[in-house]
């Protein structure tokens, strides 16, 4: 499974002349986690970030001070979205396999992952894109999986049956040149763990 088959291609994106408050309101009233940072040739040049928005931006409250206790200088606000944006901590290509950004995201604990081709944005995957994905009901994954071998040859020639989303697929023609193919488009569906031919005791594995 590769990130072109997860990405959402519509993206909400800030420019760094957005203020930092304007992209605050955005991630709360979005749900977002991130908000990509795009100049106006749709070059990504950063990532704003919830932590980003919320840097400076909350000021101490004056009763949680001590009788007599000096107040602290509170930093000054930082106005655009070029003051906070951060670097994105991890990328990919809408080729990049879904497994590998898994494990990108995870190690750096980030929620979302911007998608360029090139140096432009093209699209972005989050966690729950994944978690979507890898949920999925076993009926809509033998449906897709049905469609797209239909689509290569007669739908009629296989048997497929999924469980736990695993695939297993019987030809009717057990064609060894066809296998490859048939593994590859089926693997290729979102939620798909693993390609099985039961009959010709072959596998292929795609995580």
């Amino acid at each position: 499974m590769r990130v072109r088959d997860l990405m959402t291609r519509d993206v909400v994106t800030v420019s760094p002349e957005t203020t930092a408050r304007d992209a605050a309101a955005l991630l709360a009233t979005k749900g977002f986690t991130a908000l990509p940072v795009v100049d106006g040739a749709g070059t990504l040049v950063g990532v704003v970030t919830e932590a980003d928005a919320l840097r400076d931006r909350l000021p101490i409250d004056p009763r949680s001070l001590v009788h007599g206790q000096p107040s602290r200088a509170r930093p000054v606000p930082r106005r655009t979205v070029a003051d906070v944006m951060s670097e994105p901590a991890t990328g990919a290509s809408p080729g990049t396999d879904v497994a590998e950004l898994a494990r990108q995201m995870l190690e750096h604990g980030v929620r979302s992952a911007c998608v360029v081709d090139g140096k432009r944005l093209v699209g972005i995957v989050t966690r729950r894109d994944m978690l979507r994905a890898i949920s999925r009901d076993d009926r809509a994954l033998a449906a897709e999986v049905r469609h797209r071998l239909g689509l290569y040859a007669d739908p009629h020639r296989w048997t497929v049956t999924v469980t736990d989303g695993r695939v297993a697929i019987v030809d009717a023609l057990d064609d060894e040149c066809d296998r490859h193919v048939t593994a590859v488009l089926a693997g290729a569906v979102p939620g798909v763990v693993d390609v099985s031919f039961p009959e010709a005791g072959h596998a292929v594995g795609h995580g």
